[in-house]
């Protein structure tokens, strides 16, 4: 594959997720989870109220409990910079609080030298 091919790629607005995949693994670099990472984020909320049952999706669940580096440094700067506030991170990302108090002491040396 010449240059050529891979600027005409790079230009184009959307990748076969078979080319994708092979373009991770070239670069060693995961690109699916840029996508994986905005589901997490974005997706609705559960509907599911306590009175009803519970049923199996049919399809295979996210797990929510998985944050990337990168995006857990984009929620604590969202927090250092004042853009939003621990409740609105919480009720707008869904990341449970003791999370999110947790990513503080451990990335945020400011917060850890408050709690020490």
């Amino acid at each position: 594959m010449g240059e050529i091919e891979i600027e005409k790629i790079f230009l184009q607005k959307s990748l076969d997720s078979e080319l994708l995949l092979r373009w991770s693994k070239l670069l060693e670099y995961d690109f699916f989870r840029l996508y994986s990472q905005h589901l997490i984020l974005y997706s609705p909320p559960n509907k599911n109220s306590l009175g009803e049952k519970k049923k199996k999706p049919a399809l295979p669940q996210f797990r929510k409990n998985i944050y990337s580096k990168e995006l857990i440094d984009f929620i604590l700067e969202l927090i250092e910079k004042g853009e939003k506030t621990h409740q609105q991170i919480v009720d707008e990302y869904r990341i449970p609080k003791t999370t999110l108090y947790k990513w503080m002491v451990k990335y945020n040396p400011n917060e850890r030298n408050k709690n020490e």
